[in-house]
C-alpha cells in the first residue's frame, strides 16, 4: 500500500467508528493537534475519537482537495480538505476544516500516520 492508499485506509477506518481499525493505521508515537487540544498518547488519541463518535453520530469523514506537499521513499504530508457529517442531539450537522497529515513508513516498509492537525475552516 502507497501512502495515498494509506490515506484513504485511514479515513475508511475512522468512518467505522472503531478505533482498533483506526489504530492499526498509527504510529505508536502519533501525536495529534485538534482546535483547543492536543494529543500526545494513543490513549488519549483514541479518548478524543471516541468522544467525537459519541457527540457526533453516523459521523461521515471526507478529505477532498488533497494535496501531497512533501514526499520521499520514508515520508509523505499531504494537506486536504475535511467534511463531516452527522447527528449532533438528534440533528442534522455538517461542518469542515483544513488537515495536515504526515505519513511515514515503519520498519516493516507500512505507511503509519505519526501526525494529524486538524484546524477549523475560515
Amino acid at each position: 500500500m502507497g501512502y495515498e492508499q494509506a490515506l484513504s485506509a485511514y479515513i475508511e477506518a475512522t468512518n467505522t467508528h472503531r478505533f482498533d481499525e483506526v489504530s492499526k493505521m498509527l504510529a505508536p508515537n502519533a501525536l495529534y493537534w485538534f482546535t483547543g487540544t492536543s494529543c500526545t498518547t494513543l490513549e488519549e488519541i483514541q479518548a478524543y475519537f471516541e468522544k467525537a463518535w459519541e457527540t457526533v453520530k453516523e459521523e461521515i469523514y471526507r478529505a477532498e482537495d488533497v494535496f501531497w506537499i512533501a514526499v520521499d521513499e520514508h515520508q509523505a504530508v499531504c494537506t486536504y480538505t475535511y467534511h463531516w457529517e452527522g447527528y449532533v442531539q438528534g440533528k442534522q450537522a455538517s461542518g469542515q476544516g483544513r488537515a495536515t497529515n504526515v505519513f511515514v513508513k515503519d520498519t516493516a516498509g507500512t505507511w503509519k500516520l505519526v501526525h494529524e492537525h486538524l484546524s477549523l475552516g475560515a
